[in-house]
Order: structure tokens, then sequence, then C-alpha cells
């Protein structure tokens, strides 16, 4: 985070002919000098400063970051002391009895190094080197830091002094220590994040690579990154009323859980009453649970309870309560006997014995942040209250899919649960291993013997390498969808994965109203990038300025005290009145008279920086609650403060920093919860231009409306005016599939499939959204240009029109002069990957003759003239498919070599030869291929608009206009109509005007200049108002009649070409059992002709055509048929009379070769024939002579 370094100086003053409207119900807020002009550059220079200070990928760092300052050590601290016993062996010699102690302490994280060997001499004289993110991508390692935790290790016995008995009289009974060992041991290694605190690229001014911004990790050398996860909120009770109305206070902890329920009752004619379920097991009557809190009266409960008196439904409810109480158990309401009834019932549920007495696991497990009976009692008639009110109607049941019921997790929480699990195995096979070691005089080892550091190792690796992570509460099940790779086709597509959030359901196809859009959402996460299919509206991503919120270690209470609130006392007998109740993260914490005065004072600290500013409170009048909430796991977004607006000055740098707006309250982080108690404006010009007049005065004010919208969608011009699905192809599909440059460092990285553009281009108009994006952590002061790399394409001259029927159905029409001079150029390179045992590693684990190397041999399965004798390619050689890429072979002489498949050739850019941590040598050889655009080859325009290319054109046949222009892409008119995609209409007319000089540049979505101005923009430089120009035709020299609209459009190149997909075969491998053509391309595979294919070619007549398909070019066989009984004749070899053994058909049923015929049948249908006749089913064939 950047600490602010300046102080605001003196105010703006600059001079304009826009004043404010003293009619506006904000001119007593604003000053002359904050004209809408000046708050609509300040507005850009703050999100410019949120850029630097945040980044894109804050919300991934900060959880992790948190989770290495906090997290990791909860975890070892709830783990508390390990007490080991022996196990009781009863042909063991009674000997003394040794018990075992074990407790984790501090957790030291290293960071991350390798092992270099022991014949390794550095300078320093360590065998330990740093471990970068670049050499665990090269050698396919985990950039993992090694965790060390403090270990008290403590074995004793104990002895029983005179005078007592070892059972009865503990005070008797002396510990011996036997061992002690108080040290720090290697407890297992955690992947490290890149650019996290733990991290070496954290402290270097500049990384390897300029659009990586870490946020992922490497395991295997494989770039995995967490999926944020939408999880329902625990910090706040949830009413519902499906199946039955209830109201849960829950709890990831099964015996916390506590569900208050509202069920049909069979007494006194129907009715219903309030029952309890504790601990997730056990039901009893809510007033048998009052009672046994300590409430000593009826009238007591009906007080806390402080529902609506005159309200005869609510009336007869208690009643029923109170009646099923009394039927269910008698005598309750004397002096502990509701306890002793509720630890009975407990007793009998509970399949174990608690440790401590029941009062005290009560005490800590029936809502455990409140301490005392009393204040339980009160939080346990408040959700009777809630319950009832929601019955009556009076309160409103919770909405699952908004994001004030919800949290998303991120590292922190998620490798917090991982590491528990793993931990908790590791300590099972400590636990077991020293029972064992401690019957008899067995000998003891040092504690590393015990506590192994591989399962926390290996546990980890596991679960980011499959992406089944631990299930939240159910121990024997694993989600899916937590990790994924990290893909990198362009630098959005890497951006866009990181900021997803993906929402788990249980069925597919109930999901209700979860793949739907939410009020909630507005801000925080984007409304058009989604998947579409059965994913959609589940993942979403994060909108451009949504952060989320950390956990915040901060004691709120004394600050609450000293706005006016009272702490709840441990007191049932003192009534509350009409106070508002205050929760502080779902804990009720106190009251207070005035919550108006309390909230607003509240707000007014966090804005001087006395309270932290990602903390939010929420005045709810109508329940009379005020919630507060400083957790994990809330999407926040930063508004502008009306009220604070006059307060704007300029820094002498002229550069904002982000901290110093949140400190002095002209800007605040809002959730979802605070959300709704503010009034915000869309934009500055609503502040000056307001036209409700009866609206209340706006509290807050949006920085652009344009950061509603993801980063992939947010850049899109004229995005607003476009089709909600064309925006969606665009954001979610063509811009992460756009071939752009993915890495600035190549060199250095060897990826399984990478495309590079060759000349990448920026396109002419401008968003505010990515003139605002900059690199963060650059310093105030510092210049910062915009983030270009997140538009992947190039500026073409596009012109609307026909082109001899080639551009129909979405086809385009590209010059060819335009291909040649480097238009669209691209570069594929991909990388093959064999490995091999070294010899240190393979002499353990099989024969010396199976051990393989790398080599060149001569081999059966491939051409092996480009390979060197050390078996791999020189660099620059030119492979074709066939050609051996990587030579390897057993010593024994078997070969092993790794062969090119149909359709991969390129040239050799670079060879890789290097080593893992798992004992195995690996080779990577990565084939480079420059590919231009060909026929059948993707593009897209940023509106949604994809087409194929159909024809490549010669210049001198293009249309030209009176300049000379020549137009690159020529696309069909009827693209626009049906798709409602003008924005493209208007980003091209746009491109035009800026090309000739014009003013109006930005196409920000929500805030793009009118119609009007963009076509006196064009007619102030000369053209015609609407884009059409005059063209002349290029076959014959004549002007054409048709005006033709032509602009400079951006165009994005797609990685769908047609050379990887195009699939042709004459001859070819077949599958051995059914010797039908095998499926895939690679291996030379036919292409499949189904079930709807064989449909069209019956309705076109073409019979010939489907024989020579479905049977001569694909399992074209015969069998013998005999005619007389209609079975299959077998050809076997028998013996005639008098004569040699001949081979032929033979009719073992009529036992003759009389009347046995030959047909044409497909193998399959023989295949099948035979496997049904070995099953003993014999199909009969009826045959005609032809």
């Amino acid at each position: 985070m950047v600490t602010p370094t300046t102080k605001f100086l003196e105010p703006v003053t600059v001079q304009m002919d826009v004043c404010c409207n003293s009619n506006s119900p904000m001119s007593s807020k604003l000053t002359p000098d904050l004209t809408e002009e000046v708050l609509d550059d300040f507005c850009k220079k703050a999100s410019a400063s949120f850029f630097r200070q945040y980044g894109l990928i804050s919300h991934q760092l900060n959880s992790y970051n948190d989770f290495l300052k906090n997290g990791l050590q909860n975890v070892f601290d709830s783990l508390g002391e390990i007490n080991v016993q022996p196990g009781n062996d009863p042909s063991e010699i009674e000997t003394v009895r040794r018990y075992a102690k074990v407790k984790l302490g501090k957790v030291n994280l290293d960071r991350p190094t390798f092992w270099a060997g022991e014949n390794f001499s550095t300078e320093n004289g360590t065998e330990y080197l740093k471990l970068l993110p670049k050499h665990a991508r090269l050698q396919n390692i985990t950039y993992s830091s090694r965790m060390s935790v403090q270990v008290q290790f403590q074995i004793y016995s104990e002895e029983m002094d005179k005078g007592g008995m070892l059972e009865i009289e503990k005070e008797h009974v002396s510990k011996k220590i036997i061992l002690e060992d108080n040290r720090d041991i290697t407890i297992g290694r955690l992947p490290v994040m890149v650019n996290s605190d733990l991290c070496w690229m954290s402290d270097m001014k500049k990384g390897n690579c300029d659009f990586d911004y870490g946020g992922y990790f490497l395991i295997k050398g494989a770039e995995k990154t967490f999926i944020a996860q939408e999880k329902t909120c625990l910090k706040r009770l949830w009413l519902v009323n499906n199946p039955v109305w209830t109201i849960k206070y829950r709890s990831v902890v099964g015996k916390e859980r506590v569900y208050v329920k509202l069920v049909d009752s069979h007494i006194r004619g129907g009715g219903k009453v309030i029952t309890v379920f504790l601990f997730s097991t056990v039901e009893i009557p809510i007033w048998l649970l009052f009672f046994a809190l300590g409430v000593t009266s009826d009238k007591q409960v009906i007080d806390l309870i402080d529902a609506d008196s005159k309200d005869n439904m609510i009336v007869n409810v208690l009643l029923a309560s109170i009646y099923d109480a009394d039927q269910k158990s008698k005598d309750f309401r004397k002096k502990g006997n509701a306890f002793n009834i509720l630890a009975d019932t407990l007793r009998e549920k509970w399949t174990y014995a608690p440790k401590q007495a029941f009062k005290d696991c009560i005490e800590e497990t029936l809502f455990p942040k409140l301490r005392g009976f009393n204040r339980k009692a009160r939080y346990l008639g408040y959700m009777v209250k809630c319950l009832l009110e929601a019955y009556r109607g009076r309160r409103k049941v919770d909405d699952r899919d908004s994001f004030r019921s919800k949290r998303v997790e991120l590292a922190s929480e998620l490798l917090e649960r991982e590491v528990r699990v793993h931990l908790k195995h590791a300590i099972r096979r400590m636990t077991k291993a020293l029972q064992r070691d401690l019957y008899g005089d067995r000998s003891l080892h040092p504690i590393e013997h015990y506590l192994d550091a591989s399962i926390v190792t290996n546990g980890l690796s596991r679960a980011f390498s499959t992406g089944a992570w631990v299930h939240p509460y159910k121990r024997m099940e694993r989600i899916s969808g937590v990790v994924a790779q990290v893909r990198r086709a362009n630098p959005l597509q890497m951006m866009a994965d990181m900021r997803r959030t993906r929402q788990q359901v249980s069925y597919r196809g109930r999901v209700g109203g979860a793949s739907y859009p939410h009020p909630s959402h507005w801000g925080k996460v984007c409304y058009m990038t989604t998947p579409d299919g059965e994913n959609c509206g589940l993942v979403k991503n994060l909108s451009s300025t949504g952060l989320v919120s950390i956990n915040t270690q901060v004691n709120l209470l004394d600050v609450l005290t000293k706005s006016g609130m009272e702490e709840l006392v441990d007191d049932n007998s003192i009534s509350l009145g009409e106070k508002h109740k205050v929760f502080v993260n779902g804990v009720w914490v106190g009251v207070c008279a005035n919550a108006a005065s309390l909230v607003d004072d509240f707000r007014s600290k966090r804005r001087k920086k006395e309270v932290h500013h990602q903390v939010e409170i929420k005045l709810d009048d109508k329940n009379r609650e005020v919630r507060i909430f400083s957790d994990a796991g809330r999407i926040m977004r930063p508004l502008l403060v009306v009220e604070s607006l006059k307060n704007i000055k300029l820094p002498k740098s002229g550069e904002y920093s982000f901290q110093s707006l949140l400190d002095n309250g002209i800007i605040e982080l809002i959730g979802a919860e605070e959300e709704e108690d503010c009034y915000t404006a869309w934009g500055i010009k609503y502040l000056f231009h307001n036209t409700e007049k009866d609206s209340p005065p706006y509290t807050h004010c949006e920085l652009d409306m344009s950061f509603l919208l993801s980063l992939s969608c947010g850049i899109i011009p004229f995005a607003n005016h476009d089709h909600a699905k064309r925006v969606l192809f665009q954001s979610q599909k063509h811009s992460q599939q756009a071939i752009g440059y993915s890495t600035t460092n190549p060199s250095i990285r060897v990826d399984t499939l990478t495309h590079n553009l060759f000349y990448p281009q920026k396109p002419l108009f401008k968003t505010v959204l990515s003139d605002s994006l900059g690199t963060p952590k650059h310093s105030i002061g510092q210049t910062s240009h915009a983030k270009h790399e997140y538009y992947n394409g190039q500026c073409a001259i596009v012109a609307v029109n026909i082109h001899l029927g080639y551009n129909q159905e979405d086809s385009l029409v590209m010059n060819r002069a335009s291909l040649e001079r480097g238009m669209f150029r691209s570069e594929h390179v991909r990388s093959y990957k064999a490995e091999v045992f070294n010899k240190e590693s393979f002499g353990k684990k099989g024969k010396a003759e199976d051990n393989t190397v790398f080599g060149k041999i001569q081999s059966k399965i491939g051409h092996v003239d480009k390979l060197d004798e050390d078996g791999f390619p020189y660099v620059g050689a030119s492979l074709q498919s066939g050609d051996i890429v990587i030579g390897k072979h057993a010593e024994s002489g078997s070969d092993y070599s790794m062969k090119l498949k149909n359709g991969e050739k390129g040239s050799v850019q670079k060879v890789v030869l290097s080593a893992n941590d798992d004992g195995k040598n690996f080779a990577t050889v990565s084939l480079r291929q420059v590919r231009s655009p060909s026929l059948g080859d993707k593009f897209s325009s940023m509106h949604g608009q994809k087409g194929v290319l159909g024809f490549l054109e010669s210049q001198e046949n293009f249309p030209f206009t009176i300049q000379g222009i020549v137009p690159d892409v020529v696309i069909n008119p009827h693209a626009f109509p049906s798709r409602q995609t003008p924005g493209q209409l208007l980003e091209a007319a746009l491109g035009k005007g800026i090309a000739l000089g014009g003013s109006l540049k930005y196409a920000t979505p929500f805030s793009t200049p009118s119609v009007e101005d963009i076509t006196n923009q064009l007619h102030r430089c000369g053209f015609s108002r609407w884009g059409n120009e005059r063209v002349y035709n290029g076959r014959t020299g004549e002007m054409v009649e048709s005006l033709v609209f032509m602009g400079p459009t951006f165009y994005q190149k797609l990685v769908h070409m047609s050379e990887d997909k195009v699939k042709f075969r004459n001859i070819g491998p077949v599958h051995p059992l059914t010797r039908q053509p095998v499926a895939d391309r690679k291996r030379f595979g036919g292409v499949k002709v189904g079930e709807m294919e064989r449909d069209c070619i019956i309705a076109h007549g073409s019979t010939a055509n489907l024989y020579e398909r479905l049977y001569t070019l694909c399992d074209a066989s015969h069998m013998h048929v005999c005619r007389k009984c209609n079975n299959m004749a077998s050809v076997i070899q028998r013996s005639v009379p008098r004569g040699p053994k001949i081979r032929g058909p033979y009719c073992r049923f009529c036992e003759s070769v009389e009347d046995v015929v030959k047909v044409n049948v497909p193998y399959g249908a023989k295949l099948i024939c035979q496997e049904l006749f070995s099953m003993g089913i014999a199909i009969e064939f009826e045959s005609e002579l032809c």
C-alpha cells in the first residue's frame, strides 16, 4: 500500500463559465471553485490513484499476506496441547507407564530456497540458494517456503507418592520428566504466492515480466490461482420460511449450531409451537432452554422475547409453546430441574462424554461469542422475536442471493482450512506412532521421527494440482473449482482468471435465482462477464474497482462506547426499552438510545482515520438494529463522499494519493450492507443537474459509471449501445481468446502453447478505465501511462459493404497486400516435454536395462535426421509431421522417442534441459511457427461481431476512396440489424474523427459522446457526417453509385485458426477391434458421419455417396450366409472324403456348403453378430440374389 507523503494544500482555483446550479440540492455542499469539469478531472485522477495503490489483484495478495500474518498461526494455536497416553497391552509386564505431551508454538516461514547439493560450493559457503519464480517455472518444481514450528516435546511418567492411590487422589501424583525437548522442526512446505510478502519478487523494483503482477502459485512448474468462492455469511442469523419457519445461528462447527423453528403442534386443536434444535442433534421446547439458562419465570421469558403482546397470533404461539414445555417435561420451573433435563437429554444423544462439566460445555458451545448465561438467554429471546416478526410479516426473510448475506473466500480462508486438515492428519499419525513407542521399554526417538513433514507438503501440493479442496464443514467431501490454471493467451485473460468468483450449488438443474442478476451485485461484480451455459450467473467477475476486505484486527467496543453505546450487561432483569441493538460481526455487544447519532459519529471517525476504512456500519431503523462488520470476504467499492468534496485540495505533485483521500474522508469504501443507507449519484453531472424534485440529497457519488463493469467489459467502447449478448461474447470469450503479447519474458519461460501477435496496436479511442489503469506500487509523482496490453489486436480500415458474395454469413474479405505487410501476423509456439529418471534416483527403483536416457538411435516410428547425438534437434531445425522431436531410448535398446503428430510442424526455437525435485531429468523443445491469416481463421471486433476469413482479395481489386484509401477488411452490412451492435459503427465514426485530429477521444461506456457530437466532429474535418465515403470500383475504375461506410475499427485475431482444426483423410489408421477409422485428428483419424449427417445426405438423394461414406470408406467387409437356415456360415478348414483338406465357407447348422452365398456387410455389423452369438443369441439373415 502507498503511504501518503503529501498533504492537501491550497484549493483548486480554476475559472470556468459553468457554475453550480443554485437550485440544486448539492449547491450548499460544493464551493464555487468546484465546477463540474474540475470534479470530473478529480475523479479521473482519484481513479488512477486507486489502481496505483491497489492494482487489480490486491484481493489475492492481501488475503494471502493476512494468512501469513494471522491465519497460519491461528491454525497451530487452535490445536492446543496434545496429550498422548500409552495403549493398554495386557501381554506386557507391568512397568512404569510413560506419557507424552506435545505443544506446537510459534510458526516461522523462510523465503523460498532450494538445495544446491553437497558438492556445490557458493561464495557464502551455503548449500541453499534463492529460489525465484523463474527457476520454479523452468525446473517444474513447486515455489514453496519451508515451514518450521517451535515444538515443546515432553515425555514423563506419573509416580504415586506414599499415602495415596493413583486413581483416587490426584494430588498425591508426582510427574517425573524422562525427556524434554524444545526446538524448531520442519513441519512441511507452504506454496508461496508470487509477489506476496514472502516472495523474493516483492523486494525487487522490476519483475521479469511487465504484465505479471503475481497473485498465483507455482505448483510443479504450473501456474495456479484461487477462484474466489462465494459462501453464505456465518456472522448473521439466517431467517427462512421453507420448509418451515426457522431462524438459524450457524457455525462451521456443527455442535455450535442452534436452530429455532416454528412447527405445527397437535395440542389444543392445532396451532404452532416454538422448538429449538441444539448442536444439530437435540430437540427441546424453547421454554425449557430459557429456564435452563437461568430464567426464573414465564414473565421474564416474555420480557426477553419482547414481542408484540397485542398480536393474538403471537400470543397464541407463546401460550402453545408454554403448554408444549409443560407436557414434555413437568416441574422444569423448579430451580436446577431444567438444566438437569437438558444435561440428561444431551447425554442420551451425544456419542461421547465431554471432558468438562455440562455447564462449562454449554457455556463454550451455545453462542460461544457471548459470555454468561444471562446474555445467552437474551440473545435467544432476540432470535425468537425475529422468528415471530417474520411469521407475522413484519420482518423480511433473508435473501440467499444478496451479497450482504454472502462472503467471498480467498487464499486466507481456503489455505487455513486445507492446512488444518493435513496438520491434523500428521498429528493423528504422530499420536499412533508415539502410543506404540510408549509401551514398556521401547526406545524413543526425536520428535521429527513421529511428526512427518511430507504429509502437509504432499497434501497441499495434491490439492493445488487436482483442484479438489476440502469442504467447509463436511470432512469426507472435497469440492472442485477452487483452483484453476492461469491461462496466458493474453494479459487480459490472465487478469480475468484471477478476478473470477464462483458460487457452488448443489443441484445444477435447480439453482433458482442464483444465476440471475441481483441488485446487490451493482458495482461489486459485473453483470456481463459470465459464461453462457450451465455456469451462467454462477461464475462471475469482480467489477473494476471491486475490493475484498480482509479481517480487521481492531477493538471496536471502545470506539462504540465513546460514541454513545451501552455495553450489554449480564443481567436479564434490566429492560432495554426502545433502544437499538448493536451487533459487531453478528455478536450482540450493546444497546444505544440514539442510533442515528451513534452511526454518524462512527462514520465521522472512520473518515478521520480513527476507525479502519474497511469497517462498515448499517442503521436498520425498521428493526431497531445497528450492524457493524469488520470481517474478511466482503466485496467493497470506493465512492465519493459528497459532503467532503469541499475539502478537495491539490497536492504539490499534482497526483493524488488514494490513501490520503481515504484518510481525509473524501472517498470511502462502501460494502453491500452500508450501501443500502447511501443515496448515490451515477456521476458528477447528477450532482449539478438533478432533475428529480422531491428526491433526498445525494450522500455519495460514483467515480465513473464504467467502473460497474469488469476489466474486460469496461474497456469496450460504446458498450452501452450494444446488445447485452454481444457484450457478453466480447468480455467473456473473444477478449480472452484474442492473440496479443502474453508476456515480455518468453526467453525464460517454456509454456505448452503460446500465441504472440507481431505488431499489436493500441486503439484510437480511450476509456476512463484504460486511462486509469497503471502499474501498482508506483511512487507518487511518477508519471504512469495507460495500460494498453489489455487491448489485443490491430486497428484496421473496415468497410461495410458486400464483396462478390464472399462475405455473406459473417465471412470477412481481407486485403492480401495488408496481410503481406504484416497485418494480423502471429507466431505459434508449442512445447514438447519428455522426462527420464536420473541414475542416482533410478538405481533404487528398477533394473539398469530399463533405465531410459536421452539419445539418438535409429527409430522405426519417425525420422531422426534433424537430431544431434544427444537426442535433441539443433536450434533452427525445421521439423515436419512424422519427425522425432526428442530422442529417448532404454539401455536395452527399446525406443521411447517422441514423434510429431499429424499437422504439427515448426522450427526449433529453444531446447531446455533441466531437472526437478522428484529425481527426474526432463527436456523441453519449443517449436515456432509463423502464421499469416488464412482462409477459415476467426476474427472479431470488440462488439461481438465474430467472423471467419472467407476470401483474400488483391489490393488492386478492392474499392478505394478519392484519397486512395483501400480498406483492410470488408464486412457484410447484414451483420448489424439483427445483432444490434451500433457501437461498432460509432467506434468507426469516432476513430475516423480521432485519426483526423478530432478532440473527442473517449468512448467510455455510459458516458459516451452523443451521435451529434461524433457527426459534427467528422463534418468539421471535411468528411460526411455519417461516415459514408464515395468509392471507386478497383476492377473497372468506375464510381460506385452507393456510398460505403468506412472507418478504422479495432479488430482481434482469435486463437481459433483453421490450421489447428482442418481435418481430412483418404486412408489411414483404423481401430483394431471395429476396423473403423480412429477418431483423433492428430492420429490422422477420420471425420465422423453421424445420424444427422446421414439424414441430410438422404434428403439430398445422394445414396451412392451415403453408401461410400458408411461402407466403402469406413469398414467394408463381407461374410457368408446359408440360404437354407438363414444363419451365418463360418469359413473353416475341413476334410472331404477321398481328398485333401479344403478351406472355405461351411454351414454348421445344415452341415453343407450348398446355397451358401457371400454378402457385403460393414465389419461392425459382423462383429456385433459374432458377439451376440457368443452370448447364445443367433441372428438370421434373409438374402436375395441380385
